[in-house]
Order: structure tokens, then sequence, then C-alpha cells
């Protein structure tokens, strides 16, 4: 009982000062937040028992989190690997037709999801990750986060197709944002996007009429790395996930930590 006539028990597994389940499902890095938002949708994930509900607001550390009945660890160490995804490799965890799939590249523990995709046949630059926080930041076009492509087509683009690219494309689900287009050199393109559509920069060329020949990904934000060939990997790192939340206009993890422990500090001593 309460003596607030305004109280409403919302059940077990739910708290009204809670943070939103599919907030903490995507920071926890068990996928993107529209990925956890799926799952829920799905009644997949349950909490204390009970079938989640999208919008639910829990306290983690007082739920037991579970996915198709296995706990959700509540403290994973975040991990940020850089790829360079071969052509042919799905931008997946798995795939129901055998193909290869880029999680594959790296160990198996702990569990990480690629940040984004690229399509079967592009090659270059992904992130995999398990911080959902970063997944979201670098995939939603609202921060504004560059990905930069480079691109070879069988003949030069005429210096109007460059100016189409930069001001925006009229594709089948909507104009593309203005983009960055040069040519380095003939048959040879650079567009930098801060979207997401699907093949959004083969459609792109194909509008233009210039049909796409190869096309590597060559930069994720500030990030860059020429001397990572197809197939192999390796960790980011501190300062390099640092430059990466900055793009996106946050601080990464460990610098939050380290600034929430020294406003603290400064609280008590101030008291």
């Amino acid at each position: 009982m309460t003596d607030n006539d305004d109280y409403v028990d919302l059940g077990p597994g739910h708290s009204r000062d809670g943070e939103r389940l599919q907030k903490v499902l995507a920071r926890l890095g068990i996928g993107s937040r529209r990925v956890c938002e799926d799952l829920i949708r799905a009644e997949r994930i349950t909490v204390d028992g009970q079938i989640a509900t999208l919008g639910q607001r829990i306290e983690l550390d007082d739920a037991k989190v579970e996915i198709d009945g296995t706990p959700v660890p509540v403290r994973p160490d975040l991990v940020y690997r850089l790829v360079h995804k071969p052509a042919g490799t799905v931008s997946t965890a798995s795939d129901t037709h055998g193909r290869p799939v880029v999680v594959d590249l790296v160990p198996s523990s702990p569990r990480v999801v690629p940040v984004g995709r690229l399509d079967l046949d592009t090659e270059g630059l992904l992130l995999l990750t398990n911080d959902g926080d970063l997944t979201h930041r670098m995939t939603h076009p609202s921060f504004g986060v560059e990905k930069e492509y480079l691109i070879q087509v069988e003949h030069p683009l005429k210096a109007g197709q460059l100016r189409q690219l930069r001001n925006g494309i009229d594709l089948d689900d909507g104009r593309t944002a203005p983009a960055k287009a040069s040519q380095p050199q003939d048959g040879m393109v650079k567009l930098t996007i801060h979207e997401g559509k699907n093949r959004q920069v083969r459609r792109m060329c194909d509008a233009i009429g210039h049909p796409v020949l190869r096309l590597v990904r060559t930069r994720i934000g500030p990030i860059v790395d020429p001397s990572l060939v197809a197939g192999q990997w390796r960790e980011l790192s501190h300062s390099e996930v640092r430059s990466l939340y900055a793009a996106s206009g946050s601080e990464s993890p460990a610098d939050r930590a380290v600034n929430q422990t020294r406003a603290g500090r400064r609280s008590s001593s101030s008291t």
C-alpha cells in the first residue's frame, strides 16, 4: 500500500524510474536499439521471468534479463574491433545460406555485432563491437558520422554528375542528403556520406549512369587504416574509440566514467 493516490503497481520487472529496456540492451551490446526493439516485439526478452514489453523501464542492478532463456551479462567488457571486410562476406552474425559472415573473422568471445552493414560485394572498413551506444551513434544519420568510399567506375564522371552526387540524388526511398564527391583520377570517385540507405552508394552511381565496378569503404568517422588488408582485423586504441564518440558529439564510456568520478570527488569535497 502507499499514501500516494496516483500510485500504480506496474508489476514485476517494471520500474517507474528505470531506463528503457531497449536502451539498456543496446548499451550492453546486444545490438542496435532497433534490433533490441525487434527482440522485445518478438517476445524473446524476459525480465524477472516475465515477457518484456516495448518501452518497459527497468533497474538493471535489480532485474534478471534473459534472451531466449539465456541471462544477459550485466557488465560486459566493451571491445572495439576494426575489420577489413572482404567482398563476398556477409555483414551479419549468421547467414541462413551458409555464406561466410564477418563475425567469423574475429574471436567469438566476447560477442560482438557489426556496426551497420556493407553490401555482400562491398569491401572495406567495418566496426564490430558490443557497445550498443556507439553502434547507435555510428548508424543513426542524426549524428552525422561520415563514411568515405572509393568507387571504381568504367568512365570518368562529368562535372555535372559530381555536382548531382554532392547535391543529393532522388532514390525510390527518398532523396539522399548532400554528400562530398571528388574524382581523384578518371574512373575513380571518392564519395563521403553520413546516411545508411540500403545499397545507397551503388544506387546513387546507377542514378547518374555510372554503375559501380568496385566499392571500398576507406573511412568511418576519423578512423582510417590503409594497412589493413581484406580479412584482417585489429583492436581500436583508446584514442580511436574516443575520437569516434567525439565525432558523434559525445564522450567515450571510459572518459564518462572518469569525469563522473571526478565530479563525485568535487561534490564530496565541497560538502
